[in-house]
């Protein structure tokens, strides 16, 4: 167990309740350890800390417009790769068409974030319809394929040797945010059974990174039955309740949807607005010093950020402060709605990721610009 140094102090002119009655026109900005769960301090400046005028070299947010990726392949090995580093792989799958082979991951639990469209998944467990907004959750191992009824775009996220699992909710209980009975499951149905037979059926392994084929006789897909602990499992980001406080901005961490051995992923969901006139109604800004923050912008109005839309994803790389747009910060206290309207997935790694070639290609390289204030 770590053992930080720890001096619960108040110095100057300062809040005694973070993100909450900040001094009159200054900004605040927490610096913390271990992303959001660790001791933390909170300063209180009189200019933006995101207000500068020039920002150079590997430090520097990044965003990419994904919808600008085209590529199409049948296989999710075939997938552009778009960030990743030892702990996880990021791929932006399009995916048109019925796949013709089963896929299946050697290297680590695989979740399939559905973007956009529907389809049929067949695994060894059975049958399940997936659409938009859907987590599929897959542990490593299992067989599986999608036959698209509507054209897909998938954003996958390999836990590379290592598993996903719920994290502890605490005080709150296990059914807080979402209780783990909304998860569905596949089923041993009509469908399932219908696409059982004798044609012959190749599977794409991915191990170690390379791609390995076997090919049967038959479709592999045939169990009449199963029982276990271990299963995938469907979660719909319109069954999540999000954590909120009417008098306080809650931090990201409490959010958390799925969590791996080396990263973290969440979702914002809709929720209101804090209603309390002194607490902050925007993301208050802090520094990044422990993890590479990603961001894939699903669907709605994205209030802190300007010139976003659905399908884009940014990159904040770990160790510079970061925060809301100009634009979001004259609505610090006061929203002109009651509560937002977005959904987004966030990944927060602790490891630094790489950024893969298609990910470069479709690059918004004016992002750093956009927390400048414009004259």
């Amino acid at each position: 167990m770590k053992r930080y140094l720890n001096f619960p102090l108040v110095k100057g002119e300062a809040s005694r309740q973070a993100h909450a009655d900040l001094p009159e026109g200054t900004y605040e900005r927490e610096m913390s350890k271990e992303g959001f769960f660790g001791p933390a301090a909170f300063f209180y400046h009189r200019n933006p800390p995101t207000g500068w005028s020039d920002f150079d070299g590997p430090l520097a947010p990044r965003a990419f417009d994904l919808t600008q990726i085209n590529e199409a392949p049948n296989s999710l090995w075939s997938a552009p790769v778009v960030l990743h580093n030892k702990a996880t792989e990021i791929r932006l799958w399009r995916l048109a068409d019925a796949m013709t082979a089963l896929d299946r991951n050697g290297d680590g639990d695989q979740i399939l974030f559905v973007h956009r469209g529907i389809g049929d998944f067949f695994c060894d467990f059975g049958h399940l319809v997936i659409g938009q907004g859907d987590y599929v959750v897959i542990p490593r191992g299992t067989m599986w394929r999608i036959v698209s009824t509507e054209p897909m775009q998938i954003l996958a996220v390999e836990a590379t040797n290592s598993s996903y699992t719920l994290p502890d909710k605490g005080l709150l209980g296990p059914h807080a945010i979402f209780d783990p009975a909304v998860m569905d499951t596949p089923e041993i149905d009509d469908a399932f059974r219908a696409q059982q037979g004798d044609t012959e059926t190749r599977v794409a392994v991915k191990k170690r990174g390379a791609v390995s084929w076997m090919t049967y006789p038959f479709n592999p897909l045939d169990a009449v039955g199963w029982h276990g602990e271990l299963s995938v499992a469907r979660l719909n980001v319109r069954d999540i309740r999000p954590i909120m406080s009417h008098r306080y901005h809650v931090p990201p961490s409490a959010h958390t949807t799925f969590l791996a051995d080396r990263f973290v992923i969440c979702t914002f969901a809709p929720r209101p607005f804090e209603t309390d006139p002194k607490a902050l109604k925007v993301p208050f800004f802090h520094n990044n010093d422990d993890y590479d923050e990603v961001l894939f912008y699903h669907d709605g109005d994205f209030f802190s950020r300007d010139n976003i839309h659905p399908g884009m994803m940014t990159l904040h790389p770990c160790g510079f402060t970061h925060g809301p747009h100009p634009k979001a910060l004259t609505r610090m206290f006061e929203q002109p709605k009651p509560m937002t309207d977005e959904y987004a997935v966030m990944i927060d790694t602790r490891d630094p990721l790489e950024i893969g070639e298609a990910a470069s290609a479709v690059e918004w390289t004016g992002y750093k610009d956009s927390w400048k204030t414009k004259s």
